[in-house]
């Protein structure tokens, strides 16, 4: 099975910065997009960015030009590094990760979340 660890939360104030970590293990693929979505209470679940395995990124509107999310060494770990927060960022974050070849193509593995809360 995959296992999806995040980390990396905590309270932060208005204009500062935190950075995320996640690591996915288990029997997940090499060939997988990673990404980060959030959810704040009374809300949707929304996504915020993915990176591919080669490392193509997409961000959300809100998050461009302030989030950025990189694979580090190892491949199956990424960070979620988010400057400039706003009150408007709390939310749990959570971390994705979907195989692009095997049998569990297209599955999405969720971690438990880690809370970001920014106060003004």
């Amino acid at each position: 099975q995959v296992q999806v660890v995040e980390s990396g939360g905590g309270v932060v104030q208005a204009g500062g910065s935190l950075r995320l970590s996640c690591t996915a293990s288990g029997s997940i693929v090499r060939n997988n997009i990673m990404g980060w979505y959030r959810q704040a209470p009374g809300n949707e679940r929304e996504w915020v960015a993915h990176i591919s395995s080669v490392g193509v990124t997409n961000y959300a509107e809100f998050a461009k030009g302030r989030f950025t999310i990189v694979r580090d060494n190892a491949w199956n770990t990424v960070h979620l590094q988010m400057d400039s927060l706003k009150p408007e960022d709390s939310a749990i974050y959570y971390c994705n990760t979907k195989p692009l070849s095997g049998p569990d193509y297209l599955h999405d593995y969720w971690g438990q979340g880690t809370q970001v809360t920014v106060s003004s």
